[in-house]
């Protein structure tokens, strides 16, 4: 656990310490110039990792089961992506001018990440291999379109689409979005989900045989025996990470059959991206519509007056709210509550309670707009896309965590319509020093994408685990983010015979001097620390270079003691490639101890 920077003197030369306390309260003060030797642990919101004892084994134990796993999980990647490989199939025909007459009836700005997707896709289309392509960014970012648009060269080219999704909400959700963009071209949509009859369902299955359905949405229903296509050519699978384990293996085997192409709202960490390049086709989608406006955030008192004004004002322009209140026990006396508020208002409840038939019907009555307020737990928190939607009211908002705040005020402002998010808290509440600070935080970030910089740790993490799967989220906990991708990147690049950088340890370097930065000169402990850190990882005369000319910027004429500290990580990084050890000054004599392995003969 880190304990703060600590100032000690040695020898009567003062230096910076970074204080690391163990199991036991045992301390360990590390050297300012060796930061480059520990990593800040980046885990799952709310996960407290095990604290070791200083110089015991148990971490090492538990690297090494990460590791091995890591190994497995990575063979098994790299194996599916080698059969693939092999695999052959006629290239989908170029897009035409009837393509091109269908991109241009999309009503919205392509950014420039989703015209980079799109051409990712294309590209993978082209080629006589099958695609396996991932499409990654925040909720409202596009995504959807770049999946329409290749499923419409597929159709174009006289194959079927398959969209699978993981539920019957989701399956009528995206029914209506591909109807609407595929209205006036001839190509025909369906849905197979639990809002059709027996009798409906059998004949769209009838359909799908004879090719009459050229696109067909639904959920697992799709990878039941009874339905087969007469020529399926593409797969588009939304949040996969949310199927079982059973539909899961039928994903594997269709992926050495057709294309599939499969959409995440979750933000994949980029440097875990680019430790798959090779192994997984990833595209990135960062960059929000230009169009989307930030979501107006307030935080307030419980209070009936302001409720029933955020509530009215959103009606009074065709819209619909979402109510949150994550207590299933108190949930149908605020649905009264806001009944009475808003008279006028059509009311629904949803919560996780509820059978799965009847959470349905209410939300499909929602994304209808057969309702005006939804008053719900977090059963609403990934998924939905209602641009009709555009205030949110969250109850209790002290109670979630950052991410999850993030996500539930994700579902309003997915349209160029102004959001609002009214975050209530209990009257004359308390709250602690953290919850205030999540808040804060939510309510500055308000611009669409910022979930990339609010919820760095639980995102990502989640995002890398959503990728990886469950069996590896569970590793990325126990290691810490930066370690397992550190390991990931490693595994790969060894499986596929290239050549990794030796594990190899920084010379030690102890001149006598002090070499650090004064509290006068960067006064925030904070700041000091992560120049500490930029300083330990700087790699070459430039970067330090760099680093003195921002300082120099910033806080005026570095004094000697941070001159000093640069000098020596300079004179680290030179011996680095010489294999040197340890380099030492003993006021008289200034000695060099090499490895066995160093090209540097001793004698000479």
């Amino acid at each position: 656990v880190y304990r703060g920077l600590k100032k000690i003197t040695v020898r009567k030369i003062e230096n910076d310490f970074l204080v690391i306390e163990y199991a036991d309260s045992d301390k360990l003060y590390i050297p300012v110039n060796s930061l480059d030797r520990i990593q800040r642990y980046l885990g799952p919101e709310g996960y407290v990792p095990k604290i070791d004892r200083m110089g015991g084994s148990s971490w090492e134990a538990v690297k090494e089961k990460v590791k091995k796993s890591v190994r497995e999980y990575a063979e098994e990647l790299v194996s599916i992506y080698a059969a693939r490989e092999a695999l052959e199939r006629k290239s989908f025909a170029p897009p035409d001018r009837i393509y091109e007459e269908f991109c241009s009836t999309f009503e919205f700005e392509e950014t420039p990440d989703q015209v980079k997707a799109i051409e990712d896709v294309h590209l993978d289309m082209d080629d006589g291999k099958p695609m396996d392509r991932l499409i990654c960014g925040d909720a409202g970012f596009g995504k959807t379109e770049v999946a329409i648009r290749s499923a419409f060269r597929a159709v174009m080219d006289g194959k079927q689409v398959a969209v699978l999704v993981p539920t019957t909400i989701l399956a009528e959700q995206h029914y209506q979005t591909f109807s609407r963009r595929f209205n006036d071209f001839p190509v025909r949509v369906e849905v197979l989900n639990r809002f059709k009859s027996t009798a409906e369902q059998k004949k769209i299955i009838q359909e799908l045989k004879s090719q009459k359905v050229d696109i067909i949405v639904g959920t697992h229903r799709l990878l039941q025996k009874d339905v087969e296509f007469k020529d399926l050519g593409l797969v588009i699978i939304d949040e996969e990470q949310r199927f079982g384990v059973s539909h899961k293996e039928k994903l594997k085997k269709m992926r050495t059959l057709v294309d599939v192409l499969t959409l995440s709202a979750t933000p994949i960490p980029r440097t875990l991206h680019l430790s798959l390049i090779g192994i997984r086709d990833l595209s990135i989608i960062n960059t929000p519509p230009e169009d989307r406006v930030s979501i107006k955030t307030y935080v307030l008192e419980f209070d009936e007056d302001a409720i029933k004004t955020a509530i009215e004002n959103e009606l009074a322009r065709q819209g619909q709210v979402f109510f949150v209140h994550d207590r299933v026990r108190s949930i149908y006396s605020i649905a009264r509550l806001i009944q009475s508020l808003v008279p006028q208002a059509r009311v629904g409840v949803v919560h996780g309670q509820m059978k799965p038939a009847e959470i349905e019907k209410a939300m499909a009555q929602f994304v209808r707009q057969e309702c005006d307020v939804l008053v719900c737990t977090t059963i609403i928190g990934s998924g939905l896309d209602i641009p009709t939607a555009n205030t949110i009211i969250i109850n209790r908002a002290e109670k979630f965590g950052l991410a999850q705040l993030y996500q539930i005020r994700g579902r309003v402002g997915r349209s160029n319509q102004e959001a609002f998010a009214y975050l209530l808290l209990p009257r004359g509440a308390m709250l602690s020093r953290e919850a205030m600070k999540r808040l804060q935080v939510i309510k500055e970030f308000s611009e669409p994408g910022s979930g990339f910089r609010i919820a760095y740790n639980d995102l990502e993490i989640r995002g890398g685990g959503n990728l990886l799967g469950i069996s590896q989220s569970g590793h990325i906990s126990a290691v810490g983010y930066e370690l397992y991708t550190e390991l990931m990147e490693k595994t790969v690049r060894e499986i596929k015979g290239e050549k990794t950088a030796e594990e190899e340890s920084m010379p030690e370097i102890q001149l006598g001097i002090s070499a650090f930065i004064p509290e006068e000169y960067v006064q925030d402990v904070h700041h000091r620390l992560v120049l500490y850190k930029r300083i330990s990882l700087a790699e070459n005369e430039e970067d330090i270079d760099q680093i003195r000319s921002e300082l120099q910027d910033c806080y005026g004429k570095p004094p000697q003691s941070v001159d000093n500290l640069l000098q020596v990580i300079n004179i680290r990084n030179y011996l680095k490639p010489l294999k040197g050890k340890k380099m030492g000054y003993d006021g008289k004599y200034l000695y060099i101890f090499f490895l066995n392995t160093s090209p540097v003969d001793p004698a000479k």
